[in-house]
């Protein structure tokens, strides 16, 4: 009979080399903090319960998860990894089994989860080889039986000789490792109570002890600094992007992008280096994204060319666009088919119908624009008054000249004209030449102040 899994995060760590306010478990990966994506993870595995245990900064940790459904414990004082699970230990039930995460190492995969969860034991260890495995607990066998963990303080110059060390994972018998735990002494070099004696103790009880050897020593990389951290994002970013590129998305260099949130791939969909996609990005069939762009929370349709260095917030682009260079596209920007959008253009909530563009040194806010519209370089749409915001109604076919200034409230009707250098502060009605600025007066023999 499967026996019920419950989940045990060990999460109560202060992080003091990472010499920070925030709690450890809230540094973050991928835009997210570890704990959560650690969370993410448990949570597939179908617990009945799922315990974390804080420490330092619990509050803080608590409040950021207080939509989780978590049994949070409290280990006021830090006396050790068993310490920190005999604080748990009276919230597991009766006859079911419990895996020991460690909240800092937050890569773990659901696979060996599962299949840690599957070993036939009442005590399983997850092992890994580490060639350089100082400062790590090391494993003690006698062929495939698991006798003792040793830990660096503790080990005899032989032992530290071994490579495959402690993950700090394990799985357990909750009613065995309640006993063991109230075995657990502090007669060590740390002087604290250590989960890893639990596998001496076991053995003692003539429990089954197996270790499980995690192929993978990424999963468990753990993090203590900003060093480590950066090597764990190093390795959790190029995993996605390996994903990615099996699902048939080109990316020129899976060590310089950055996924920050849920990257939705088409087919055929390029990717050039130092891009940062952020919250839900969609990118349909053969859209291209040009190098050191950013993307937040857009959408962009099939075939459209987002060009270099481009910034998108909060947009919807069509098929058949192409965006930038240096084009910055803000929070509510929608783009039908064929727009063209260029170099050093800044788009703020406005909707943009097709076959429309704006080639250069553009702002367009708070604007409704029609079909196969111009607009020239320089144009503003002058929004904001100071306190409050109004829009621009420029309908289709409209051509408006260079260094034009649309004072909003205004419309311009369809078919218009806007000359170049105007300030429009007037509806224009349909089929019209705007010419709003000053008459051009030449003074002949003119001194200037150099003569």
């Amino acid at each position: 009979m499967t026996k019920n899994i419950e989940i045990c995060i060990l999460a109560a760590g202060k992080g003091s080399r990472m010499k920070s306010d925030r709690p450890k478990v809230l540094q973050e990966i991928a835009g997210q903090p570890m704990l959560l994506l650690l969370l993410e993870t448990a949570l597939a595995t179908n617990p009945t319960k799922l315990h974390v245990v804080v420490g330092s900064g619990a509050a803080t940790v608590k409040d950021k998860f207080s939509d989780w459904d978590v049994n949070w414990v409290l280990q006021g004082e830090q006396k050790g990894t068993g310490h920190a699970v005999l604080q748990a230990a009276p919230y597991f039930s009766k006859g079911s089994k419990v895996l020991i995460l460690v909240g800092d190492a937050p890569l773990l995969s659901l696979q060996t989860m599962q299949q840690l969860i599957s070993l036939d034991c009442e005590l399983g260890i997850l092992t890994v080889e580490q060639p350089n495995p100082f400062n790590y607990g090391r494993i003690i066998r006698d062929g495939e039986r698991l006798l003792q963990i040793v830990e660096e303080k503790d080990a005899s110059e032989k032992q530290k000789k071994i490579t495959e060390i402690n993950s700090g994972v394990m799985i357990a018998d909750a009613d065995s490792l309640r006993g063991w735990l109230g075995k657990l002494d502090t007669e060590n070099a740390q002087g604290e109570y250590l989960l890893t004696d639990v596998v001496a103790i076991a053995n003692k009880d003539n429990s089954v002890v197996r270790a499980l050897k995690c192929l993978d020593s990424g999963e468990v990389q753990g993090v203590n600094d900003f060093r480590q951290l950066a090597l764990v994002e190093s390795y959790y970013q190029h995993k996605l992007a390996e994903k990615y590129m099996l699902e048939g998305a080109h990316i020129v260099d899976p060590g310089r992008i950055n996924i920050r949130g849920d990257l939705r791939l088409g087919r055929g969909v390029y990717i050039d280096i130092n891009c940062i996609f952020i919250g839900e990005v969609t990118l349909a069939d053969n859209v291209i994204i040009g190098a050191n762009c950013i993307i937040q929370d857009s959408i962009i349709g099939e075939n459209s060319v987002i060009k270099p260095n481009t910034m998108l917030d909060g947009a919807e682009v069509s098929a058949d666009c192409a965006v930038g260079p240096f084009a910055r596209i803000r929070p509510g920007t929608k783009m039908a088919e064929k727009v063209a959008i260029g170099n050093f253009v800044e788009i703020k909530k406005t909707t943009i119908g097709k076959g429309s563009k704006a080639s250069h040194l553009t702002y367009l806010g708070d604007s409704l624009i029609g079909e196969r519209v111009n607009i020239g370089a320089g144009t503003i749409t002058c929004n904001y008054d100071g306190v409050n915001k109004f829009i621009t109604e420029i309908a289709d076919n409209v051509f408006v000249g260079s260094n034009s200034s649309l004072v909003a409230p205004v419309k311009i009707a369809e078919g218009s004209t806007i000359a170049a250098g105007s300030t429009v502060t007037k509806t224009v009605p349909e089929k019209s030449l705007a010419i709003a600025r000053g008459r051009q007066k030449n003074i002949t023999n003119w001194k200037g102040p150099r003569d």
